[in-house]
């Protein structure tokens, strides 16, 4: 039994559609961040869920690795071929299924991703609310429980995925949830698999909430003396109950790196970029009140946008953070990092994290979705050079310890992967040893994923 065994029998289901060329088996290798190149042995491009079966059967059969990948654009290693193996490539599975306007839900396979599912939404007066910032898919963005800039809101993936269709390591296909809005009928499988990584299937079908589209929205940029006076209004602001669609912030050296990159003329100061949605009367009414909070903890005026265009340009500017920064270092790559802590303690957190890196020789602007807890460090370092990757590492470090100590996570949104598994152990204790039973009870042959999220042996 191996993996060119596989590759074999696989050839023959799939013919073209399963590619052993270098080229593709390197594109299906890398990683968005600083890991080293994994190809796998072969990528499948499988059309159908049975295909999908079929496939995992004869992976099974002869103990070869499956790793699924939906846009590749996950942050911890999730979709690189640790140990070899078939990369499924899940992009011809991208359609619509149904969508249920009354109901405001939609069936979905998962490759189709948000910005393709929102533009087939359009005519229904609906949208799907989840938004990572990259064009991901549906399928990966459920597999790492994704959030974003409007979790605020609407929530993560793990409010809004109401059911999947699933293929297990023997190949077996299930459904998991319904259509209902609740239920009380057994385990939650399908927040077991929400946020799983691929470890314990394939998801090969989605069942989504839907959101109306609001008849307003209005957008803004503020900037700050310092993070303390904007983390303190966001706090205001959501202690007397105004309800925000988006809101982010940037430091001081983010801005200078959105101005380099994108031709703007942000103050090197921390900012708020805010959103609000609703009645035309309601998000005049909500965007005064935010203003006169952003006034009484010394912010400037906001710049407003209720043009669609202008909005676009706002949250674009925010998207491309990463970019920017790396933009800002000539070669350079990085260690985008992730932790969460309560609201009350982001502040601290943030300045803390400023700290260390004004201490390190390292440059490490900060961004995030500060509504959530939820911040991120873009460490940047010389891909050449491996005492940057060393001082990156222990900077992260620093921050893990940092989020467990005020009550947080060690990640908010990125996941687990292969680079945060370290911390498991730190963060759950005997509880992880526990998630290693549950995917060896789905999973026995070790043969979906394997290296991520959980250590089994």
């Amino acid at each position: 039994m191996t993996i060119d065994a596989a590759i074999t029998e696989l050839s023959t289901l799939l013919g073209e559609r399963l590619n052993v060329s270098k080229s593709d088996r390197d594109i299906h290798g890398r990683s968005e961040v600083y890991y080293a190149p994994m190809p796998p042995d072969a990528v499948a491009y499988p059309e159908t869920t049975q295909e999908v079966s079929d496939l995992v059967k004869i992976c099974a059969k002869h103990d070869c690795p499956v790793i699924p990948w939906g846009t590749g654009t996950s942050l911890e290693g999730h979709a690189l071929a640790l140990k070899g193996g078939v990369t499924v490539d899940f992009q011809r599975m991208n359609q619509v299924l149904e969508i249920n306007p009354e109901d405001m839900d939609v069936r979905v396979q998962p490759g189709i991703t948000r910005m393709a599912l929102n533009e087939d939404l359009r005519a229904t007066g609906l949208f799907f609310p989840v938004d990572p910032g990259a064009n991901a898919s549906i399928g990966g963005m459920a597999s790492t429980r994704a959030s974003g800039t409007t979790t605020v809101r609407y929530g993560t993936m793990a409010d809004n995925v109401m059911g999947l269709e699933v293929v297990l390591a023997d190949g077996r296909i299930i459904r998991t949830g319904s259509r209902a809005r609740k239920t009380s009928a057994g385990y939650d499988l399908t927040h077991l698999f929400v946020g799983s990584e691929g470890t314990l299937g394939l998801i090969t079908e989605l069942t989504l909430k839907l959101q109306g589209q609001p008849e307003a929205i209005s957008a803004g940029i503020c900037a700050f003396p310092d993070m303390h006076s904007a983390v303190n209004c966001v706090m205001m602001t959501i202690q007397m109950g105004i309800p925000m669609a988006r809101i982010e912030f940037v430091d001081a050296a983010t801005a200078l790196a959105f101005n380099a990159y994108s031709g703007g003329d942000m103050p090197a100061q921390p900012h708020l970029l805010v959103e609000f949605h609703g009645s035309d009367a309601a998000v005049a009414e909500q965007s005064e009140r935010f203003g006169e909070l952003v006034s009484d903890h010394g912010g400037s005026d906001f710049k407003w946008a209720t043009k669609t265009e202008d909005r676009n340009a706002l949250w674009q500017l925010r998207h491309d953070g990463y970019y920017a920064i790396l933009a800002s270092r000539k070669g350079a790559t990085a260690m985008s990092t992730d932790i969460c802590v309560p609201i009350s303690k982001l502040a601290d957190a943030v300045t803390q994290t400023q700290a260390d890196i004004a201490d390190s020789p390292l440059h490490g602007p900060i961004l995030g979705h500060v509504g959530d807890g939820n911040f991120h460090a873009i460490l940047m370092m010389d891909p050449d050079n491996p005492d940057e990757l060393t001082e990156a590492k222990r900077l992260a470090d620093r921050m893990v310890d940092r989020a467990l100590e005020m009550g947080g996570t060690v990640t908010g949104e990125h996941g687990v992967g292969m680079g945060k598994m370290k911390y498991m152990a730190r963060e759950h204790g005997d509880a992880w040893s526990v998630m290693g039973d549950i995917k060896r009870s789905f999973d026995p042959q070790n043969i979906l994923n394997p290296g991520k999220m959980v250590q089994i042996n």
